[in-house]
């Protein structure tokens, strides 16, 4: 079972790669403002948590998520469904 923490601390991980250097992953992070997504680093990371965690992230959420924790929160929720 996956806590929140657990997959605050994946989807972090698998953030930072695709940030700028030298930016901080956190949870308030803005995944726009902040590491400067565009929609290609979007689905790329869309991808790979998809990958990770053997879930399907519905595209019709993405609007929905600005931060690190609205991301987690919508992938609990996923993950819980499964």
């Amino acid at each position: 079972m996956h806590t929140y923490d657990s997959i605050l601390q994946i989807v972090i991980e698998l953030v930072k790669p695709l940030a700028p250097e030298g930016r901080g992953v956190r949870e308030d992070t803005d995944i726009v403002s902040d590491l400067e997504f565009d929609s290609l680093k979007v689905m790329s990371l869309v991808e790979q948590v998809e990958d990770r965690f053997d879930v399907s992230v519905p595209l019709n959420i993405l609007p929905d998520i600005r931060t690190v924790r609205d991301f987690t929160v919508q992938l609990q929720r996923i993950i819980g469904e499964n």
